[in-house]
């Protein structure tokens, strides 16, 4: 045995049974652990359940190379049916969460039904308790983090927890830890469903590995080609903020929800990495990380004085040109407040953006908006807003449960402002940019996943997602020898030669299994489309984008056809199923 435990937690939170399950070596070498735990949720889960209903089932899961010597391999994937789309749900999450839970001697922790009271569960090694959260209940996260901490005596606890905006069932919110975000699909809100404030762990074991100075080494390496280049310098120094202005003007990020130019954002290096270097703090990294692409930031006075973590791309363009908000010190706190109440900033910065948008046309008054007058670049208003769907308090109940839902309770044709797919707002990468590969290709990627508007997923790139490291390795890991590490890691922690064929193999199997999990509960392919303006549809007339239409249903109808997949129901075929081992989903569909 390497890299997993082997063991796993069943949690019913009706009636607070607790049990622990073993899992054989076979079934990691088949799914590899994270996300490809869609295996048991797709045979415990009844189809159609509501996903705010008790039975839905959440799980926080580690992969193979999670708490390993394997660089960036501090993540843990939370995992469930999506209330934000109704399809397959999943978010990852860094920080030092996913390897604590191995630590103490899990690879996985699985909760069904719903506690009649707010509670968080408590793992110290083999001692599992279900406890009180009343007091926690309503606490922001951080202060969830130091109650927890304080009330159990051990500062090493790691605590992953939701805020009021998960507690409040926000469509939109995330599960939180370490200032870090498993942000995606809204499943803070499911933790929130379950009246499960938050889980605690910590443990006192060791990671079984099979070749400890083997991983060690590879490790070391691994570091000392990977800071050589100056990429690694400059993400080191900046995080994901390093090229927000160029992103800005060459048309890769959003403008104006998505129906503006660069033009029309005139300031771009007011929200870039170097702009926030002077708040910067010191700097920080996840479990095992060297490069450390963390910071916590500090705005000392002012309307939004408030010390936090350092915003990422996605919160700069999300708050900044999707909003034409220039003023860098309310992006800050925007994010404060988007951490501390637990929201997806991509989702966040989306419905602010589509507000205003709604607002600047007439379709919503200050009536409607509490008395906020909602304006592109109005900073203030932004932060207020902001505020309000943290707490689903006035309008701000109608933006937390999403753009698509919004727009429903609105009307008026506010539908055509609301940047989303299947549900999901689109992050903040605009495929019409087809002069880079990376952003032409998302164009099929946000409509062909089976969790929509998502950017850190790559066609047949599930394994990687499935073993716990974070997309880093993959991004940024060519500097020092690209996917070979995989490979080589693998056979150093869990001792298995692992070949690319194998690897695709695996990848195959979770993504037909994901798809599988989306046609059972009644979609299809058709449900999973680019809003018009993303489309192109009518096309820009100047700027990096003007005159770009996209069809992407070309590609995708050969993209399902190479997966086994049917275009029109998105059904797998049995041939393909039964290729990839998965005879249990047969019976469902055959």
């Amino acid at each position: 045995m390497g890299g997993f435990v082997g063991r796993i937690l069943k949690v019913n939170l009706t009636n607070g049974n607790i049990k622990e399950e073993r899992l054989e070596e076979s079934f990691y070498r088949k799914w590899f652990g994270c996300t490809g735990f869609v295996s048991l949720i797709y045979q415990e889960m009844e189809s159609r359940t509501d996903p705010l209903g008790p039975g839905n089932i959440l799980g926080l899961t580690t992969g193979v190379l999670t708490g390993t010597p394997t660089p960036f391999s501090g993540s843990f994937t939370a995992v469930g049916k999506s209330p934000l789309t109704g399809t397959w749900g999943e978010a990852r999450g860094g920080g030092f969460f996913g390897p604590e839970l191995k630590r103490a001697g899990y690879d996985a922790v699985f909760f069904y039904g719903k506690s009649d009271r707010p509670v968080y569960l408590m793992i110290k090694d083999d001692d599992i308790r279900i406890v009180d959260a009343d007091e926690s209940w309503g606490k922001l996260t951080s202060e969830t983090e130091t109650m927890i901490r304080e009330s159990q005596g051990d500062k090493a606890i790691q605590v992953a927890c939701i805020g009021p905006a998960g507690e409040k069932r926000s469509r939109i919110s995330a599960i939180i830890n370490d200032g870090r975000a498993a942000a995606r699909s809204g499943l803070g809100a499911v933790m929130g469903s379950k009246n499960l404030k938050a889980v605690a762990v910590r443990g006192r074991g060791t990671i079984p590995i099979k070749d400890l100075d083997k991983a060690r080494e590879l490790r070391k390496n691994f570091v000392e080609k990977f800071k050589k280049p100056p990429m690694f310098k400059t993400v080191a120094k900046y995080g994901t903020t390093a090229a927000i202005p160029g992103s800005i003007l060459m048309g890769d990020s959003p403008v104006k929800n998505w129906g503006g130019e660069p033009k029309d954002f005139t300031n771009p290096n007011s929200i870039s990495g170097e702009a926030l270097l002077k708040y910067v703090q010191r700097d920080y990294g996840c479990w095992g990380c060297d490069l450390r692409c963390g910071a916590i930031v500090k705005v000392p006075s002012g309307p939004y004085a408030v010390q936090t973590h350092r915003p990422e791309y996605e919160t700069l363009a999300a708050f900044g040109s999707m909003c034409l908000d220039d003023n860098l010190e309310s992006i800050i706190y925007a994010n404060w407040i988007c951490n501390e109440y637990g929201l997806d900033t991509i989702s966040a910065g989306g419905v602010v953006a589509f507000a205003i948008e709604c607002y600047e046309n007439g379709l919503i008054t200050s009536k409607d908006t509490d008395g906020l007058e909602l304006k592109w670049g109005d900073a203030e208003a932004i932060v207020e807003l902001t505020k309000k769907i943290a707490k689903r308090e006035g309008f701000g109940d109608v933006l937390a449960e999403g753009v698509k839902m919004a727009a429903e309770r609105i009307g008026r044709g506010s539908e055509a402002y609301a940047m989303h797919i299947c549900g999901q707002e689109v992050p903040m990468h605009d495929p019409r940019l087809i002069k880079s590969p990376f952003t032409r290709r998302l164009g099929l990627v946000y409509t062909v996943d089976a969790t929509p508007a998502r950017h850190t997923v790559t066609l047949g790139g599930y394994a990687n997602v499935a073993l716990g490291v974070c997309m880093f390795l993959g991004a940024y890991g060519g500097l020092a020898g690209g996917y070979q590490n995989l490979y080589d890691f693998l056979a150093a922690v869990a001792g298995w030669n692992v070949t690319a064929e194998e690897m695709k193999v695996v990848s195959d199997r979770i993504a037909t299994m994901r798809q599988a999990f989306n046609v059972r509960e009644g979609f299809k392919p058709s449900d999973f489309r680019l809003p018009d303006r993303i489309l192109g549809k009518p096309p820009l007339a100047s700027g990096p984008n003007a005159g770009v239409t996209l069809n992407p249903e070309p590609e995708a109808r050969d993209y399902f056809a190479k997966m086994g997949w049917d275009y029109e129901t998105g059904k797998p075929s049995r041939e393909k199923l039964t290729e990839l081992g998965l005879e249990e989903v047969i019976k469902d569909f055959y």
